[in-house]
C-alpha cells in the first residue's frame, strides 16, 4: 500500500471506507484463490502453471486459481502512478459507442464515420478540460481509427487491438509518441476470460505496450448488490489480467480500468450510469487502486437519459463535481454518452465541455459513504459463479443503496 495515499484517502473518505477498501482487496484475492478464472488461452495457462510447484497457482480443467502471494508478487512489478504519462484528475473522452446521436434530428442510431472520429479528436485536442481520448465511437477499421486519432490529437490515447495489422500500427505509434494505451476487456462475468480477445492480449503485452484492463461486473446480476461485493468482483477480474500481463512481461505498464456497474431493478436490471451511486462506486474503485499505487481509469459523469436533456447535463455536472471533490487518476464516459453508452452525441460533447469548465468540488452532492457489508462476501461464497438477481442480499438492499 502507498501509505501517503492511504492517509489522503482517509481524509477524503473516512477511516471506515478505507478499511472497507483494504478488505475488498483481500476479498478479491480470496475470489481468485477459491473461485479462480476460466481460461483456455495456452500461453496464459502456461505462465501460471510455472508457479504450481511453489503452490502459488493451480491450473485445473481450464480454470486458473491464483494465490494472494502471487498476486502481491505481480503487483510489485507494475509501474506506479508517478511513472505514468497521464497526471491525476484527468477527464477523458472515452468509451466506445456503436452509434452517433443525430443532434439535429434528435435521435440516435447513426452509423459512425471517419469524419465523426476526426471531430471528436479535434475537440479533445482543442479543449483544456479534456486530458485525452479513447475511441468514443467504433469504426470497422481499427488502423484507420488509430491514424485519425493520432493525426488530430496529440494528447494520450487509448484504442483496441484485435488484429495483427492493428498491433503493428500500435507499436509504431507507441514508439513515436509513447502516450497510448491498448484497451482490453479481458474477462467477462462470471470470472471467465473472453477468448475472442485473449490471443491479442498476449501479443500486446509481449510487445510491451501499456494495457488498459477493463472489467464490469454488475451489482445485482453478476456480483453482490452492495458496494464492497461488486468492487471485490471487479477487482478480482482486473487483478487476474494484471497478473497475467506481469507474468508474460514483467514490468509492462498496466492500467486498472475496473468499471463496477449497478443493475437497476427499477429498469429491469439494466445498468444505470446516471446514478450518484455509480459515480461514487467508481470513485471508491479509483481510491483502492491509488492506494495500491496502480494507474487507474474508471467510469463517471455520464447519464441514463436517452437524449441530451437538461437532466443529462445536470448528471454531467454532478459527476464532475464528485470526482473533483474526492480525487482520482483518470475517468472516462464523462462528456458525450447517452443511455447505456449506446449513442455518442457530439453536440453533448461540445456543450458539456463548456458547462464543466465552471464546475467545482463545492458543487458535489452529499454522499453517504458506505461501510463494509459482510453479506457481500457471504453472497459470493454462497453463489460463486452464479447470478445474483435472486440473492437475498439483492432483495434486502433494494431501495436502500444504489438508488440515489
Amino acid at each position: 500500500m502507498n501509505k501517503e495515499q492511504v492517509e489522503k484517502s482517509k481524509s477524503l473518505l473516512g477511516e471506515d471506507a478505507v478499511q472497507m477498501l483494504i478488505q475488498v482487496n483481500q476479498d478479491a484475492m480470496w475470489i481468485l484463490e477459491n473461485l479462480g478464472v476460466g481460461c483456455k488461452q495456452p500461453e496464459i495457462q502456461k505462465v501460471f502453471r510455472q508457479f504450481e510447484a511453489d503452490g502459488l497457482a493451480i491450473v485445473y480443467e481450464d480454470r486458473v486459481f491464483v494465490t494472494s502471494g502471487l498476486v502481491e508478487q505481480c503487483l510489485g512489478t507494475v509501474p506506479g502512478v508517478a511513472d505514468f504519462f497521464v497526471p491525476r484528475n484527468s477527464f477523458f473522452i472515452g468509451g466506445t459507442a456503436p452509434y452517433v446521436y443525430d443532434d439535429e434530428a434528435g435521435q440516435g442510431g447513426v452509423t459512425p464515420t471517419a469524419e465523426h472520429v476526426a471531430r471528436i479528436a479535434q475537440f479533445a485536442e482543442e479543449n483544456q478540460v479534456v486530458a485525452g481520448m479513447g475511441r468514443g465511437i467504433k469504426l470497422k477499421d481499427e488502423v484507420e481509427q488509430m491514424n485519425i486519432m493520432a493525426k488530430n490529437c496529440s494528447k494520450p490515447l487509448y484504442f483496441a487491438v484485435t488484429t495483427d495489422t492493428a498491433l503493428d500500427r500500435a507499436k509504431e505509434l507507441h514508439e513515436a509518441r509513447k502516450n497510448i494505451m491498448i484497451v482490453f476487456c479481458l474477462t467477462r462475468p462470471p470470472l471467465e476470460v473472453s477468448e475472442n480477445f485473449s490471443d491479442h492480449f498476449v501479443k500486446v503485452v509481449k510487445a510491451g505496450l501499456p494495457v488498459f484492463i477493463s472489467a464490469m461486473p454488475m451489482a445485482g446480476i453478476s456480483a453482490p448488490f452492495c458496494y464492497n461485493g461488486v468492487l471485490a468482483m471487479t477487482h478480482a477480474e482486473v487483478l487476474f489480467g494484471i497478473c497475467a500481463a506481469q507474468l508474460l512481461n514483467p514490468g509492462v505498464t498496466c492500467i486498472h480500468a475496473g468499471f463496477p456497474t449497478i443493475a437497476d431493478p427499477r429498469i429491469e436490471y439494466n445498468p444505470n450510469y446516471g446514478l450518484i451511486s455509480h459515480n461514487f462506486l467508481n470513485i471508491l474503485m479509483s481510491h483502492l487502486n491509488l492506494m495500491l499505487d496502480m494507474p487507474t481509469f474508471q467510469s463517471g459523469g455520464t447519464t441514463h437519459e436517452e437524449h441530451p436533456t437538461e437532466r443529462a447535463y445536470e448528471d454531467a455536472k454532478m459527476g464532475r463535481a464528485l470526482w473533483l471533490k474526492y480525487g482520482f487518476h483518470m475517468v472516462r464516459h464523462s462528456f458525450s454518452f447517452l443511455r447505456y453508452l449506446i449513442d455518442f452525441s457530439i453536440g453533448k460533447l461540445e456543450k458539456t465541455i463548456r458547462i464543466v469548465e465552471e464546475v467545482t468540488p463545492e458543487d458535489a452532492p452529499e454522499v453517504e459513504v458506505p461501510i463494509y457489508d459482510e453479506r457481500g462476501m457471504e453472497s459470493i461464497k454462497r453463489i460463486g459463479l452464479g447470478m445474483y438477481m435472486e440473492d437475498p442480499l439483492t432483495t434486502a438492499n433494494l431501495g436502500k443503496i444504489f438508488v440515489t
